[in-house]
């Protein structure tokens, strides 16, 4: 009975004393074109590391193996340019990230013998390709009088992932008639149509303003998602008619009922 306790006691010692993995750090988000650091923590105990492997969906891209010399090894991965320089045992730096480096990450750490532990954990990046451009709005007339149609569309510049577009006329949102994306070389935009009959509500100032909002969001379920959002907006000409007057119109001609003498 003392000898099997005593073995009990060791291998739960030997289980304590174990290879841990303490954290990944993957970054949620990247931005095309910037650098980014991915880390692995990891607690050796009384173990003796043997090498440290990184992959992406599955594919190994870098190695390290502190008894060979290098001893840092990187694999072709597409979207992976290693940064060896910056790159060690604990982190690794990747360059000029494309939209081929969105994935899943993952750092496996292997102890040296006799136990050959080996401990893995894995995280997802996305590479957001923001737009060069604002939004562009066309379609506009010069004037406009109450039930005309205002058409317009708005255009998103490329990105990725596609903008989501919003229109506002007069500060106050409208639906869209209308959306489509489309993809070139990875990238995509947005068009959004607009139709709306215009009410004599819509001409109380003369102008009609009309902003369109593009937002380009990180896809991944996180709490500080990444968020860019770009206006453009434009003022159409609204033609005051009897029975839709302008607002100017309707003051001048209230003041002409209270203040001229009558006739």
């Amino acid at each position: 009975m003392d000898l099997a306790l005593l073995l009990l006691v060791m291998l739960l010692r030997q289980e304590v004393a174990a290879l841990k993995l303490l954290h990944v750090n993957v970054p949620a988000y990247t931005l095309r074109g910037d650098e980014a650091t991915l880390e692995c923590r990891y607690d050796l105990e009384t173990e003796k590391l043997y090498s440290i492997s990184w992959y992406k969906d599955n594919e190994e891209f870098y190695r390290y193996v502190p008894r060979t010399e290098p001893n840092k090894h990187s694999y072709h991965v597409e979207g992976v340019k290693v940064d060896h320089r910056k790159s060690d045992r604990g982190k690794v730096v990747l360059q000029d990230a494309n939209l081929h480096t969105s994935g899943k990450y993952k750092c496996e750490v292997s102890a040296e013998a006799p136990n050959f532990h080996s401990v893995n954990g894995e995280a997802s990046m996305e590479v957001i390709a923001l737009p060069l451009e604002m939004p562009t709005i066309t379609g506009e007339e010069k004037v406009y009088a109450s039930g005309d149609v205002l058409a317009l569309n708005c255009t998103s510049s490329k990105s990725h992932p596609a903008a989501r577009l919003k229109w506002f006329v007069n500060g106050q949102q409208v639906k869209p008639d209308s959306e489509m994306v489309f993809e070139q070389h990875g990238l995509l935009s947005t068009i959004s149509s607009l139709l709306l009959e215009l009410k004599p509500g819509h001409l109380a100032s003369d102008k009609i303003n009309v902003r369109c909002e593009a937002t380009v969001r990180s896809t991944h379920g996180i709490d500080e998602p990444f968020v860019d959002t770009r206006n453009t907006e434009v003022f159409v000409q609204g033609h005051a008619t009897l029975t839709t007057p302008s607002l100017c119109l309707l003051v001048a001609t209230l003041l002409q009922l209270f203040l001229l003498p009558p006739v």
